[in-house]
């Protein structure tokens, strides 16, 4: 029986191993772990790919969000508007600094609503966060409240997904652009606010002594060089890999089955996860499991229903979705005739 995964970490590295592992050996024999050329370099690459004037490396893609809000003034006691289908680590960073997530619904193609965003601005709120979901370029609602964006999935779209004052990315291993590790990025045109999110992540350090950026404690979160170079060296085979993913998309979307639908995306995005709207979609995916295809459900519940904030919001678009969504293999290490099996068993399991 085949064993087609989800995610194939293991196909990715073999297939940049002569670019990834020099520049990791190199990091090792300079003793230069912290800091550095490669960081600077990859700080440049991933301005470029998102049309940034520049960008910070930090520890992961969460943290990248939580100190953009912090950049931006987000306090304790403000309340920050988010989109109910997300990673719930959306909602942990709002809630690091002090803030209230406001969780808000979502259009058919799961990204934020733009109306139900500005609906539900009050005095508190602070700032908006658009999910660039799975790769699907959000839109920015205009509300008179700053936009911090979470591209966290959404390296090599194109054009760039990246439309708030600072933009939050991820470079966990899974990702498109992932490291061998945690890693992120905050990306920007304002100078200063990109000075803000390198101070807070360097534990204030100036020339001349420690301080507190905009009265606000500062802490340590920096990208490492070792990461900074796995990125390097995946760097120059991005865009090969978003073209398969587009094209394992595109043939996905011509064989679905009578009754599947694909979530809606833009013609740009990456495709970070190809996503299917599936009836009965619990037992199709044991179906799947029992064929040796992997699926995963992204996400299970809307985020305002998970037990960390378990409060009230009306989402009746998110709740439909995450009773449909089912995530199909999409990397870019599968064949044409992995896809076809995948087809096939999707199929079979609609068809019981």
């Amino acid at each position: 029986m085949p064993c087609i995964a989800l995610v194939d970490l293991a196909w990715r590295h073999r297939d940049a191993a002569s670019d990834v592992e020099p520049r990791v050996l190199e990091v090792l024999r300079t003793g230069r772990y912290v800091g550095g050329p490669f960081v600077d370099e990859v700080e440049r690459t991933a301005a470029t790919w998102f049309g940034r004037a520049g960008a910070v490396g930090v520890n992961s893609g969460t943290d990248a969000l939580t100190l953009a809000l912090q950049a931006v003034g987000v306090r304790p006691g403000d309340e920050v508007i988010v989109p109910a289908l997300p990673f719930f680590a959306t909602a942990v960073a709002v809630r690091a600094l002090g803030a209230e997530p406001v969780v808000v619904d979502v259009g058919a193609d799961g990204c934020l609503d733009p109306e139900a965003a500005c609906a539900a601005v009050t005095g508190r709120t602070r700032t908006v966060v658009p999910v660039h979901l799975f790769g699907t370029l959000a839109r920015a609602p205009e509300c008179g409240v700053p936009v911090v964006d979470d591209a966290a999935q959404a390296v090599g779209g194109t054009p760039p997904r990246s439309l708030g004052t600072l933009t939050a990315v991820s470079a966990y291993p899974t990702k498109t652009w992932g490291g061998a590790g945690d890693g992120g990025f905050v990306l920007g045109d304002d100078p200063d606010a990109l000075e803000r999110v390198r101070l807070l992540a360097n534990h204030g350090h100036t020339e001349d002594g420690f301080t507190e950026p905009a009265g606000q404690p500062a802490r340590n979160s920096r990208l490492d060089a070792l990461q900074a170079a796995v990125l390097l060296g995946h760097a120059p085979h991005l865009a090969a890999r978003v073209a398969r993913r587009r094209a394992l998309a595109a043939r996905y979307d011509a064989a679905l089955p009578p009754g599947v639908s694909a979530l809606p995306r833009d013609p740009g995005s990456p495709v970070h996860h190809y996503v299917a709207l599936v009836p009965d979609r619990d037992r199709v995916a044991a179906a799947l499991c029992a064929r040796g295809v992997e699926s995963r459900v992204y996400y299970p519940r809307p985020l305002h229903e998970e037990p960390a904030l378990a409060r009230a919001a009306h989402t009746p678009v998110a709740d439909d979705l995450c009773r449909r969504v089912l995530a199909l293999p999409v990397h870019a290490g599968l064949s044409d005739e992995d896809a076809d099996v995948v087809l096939e068993a999707l199929h079979a399991a609609v068809r019981r």
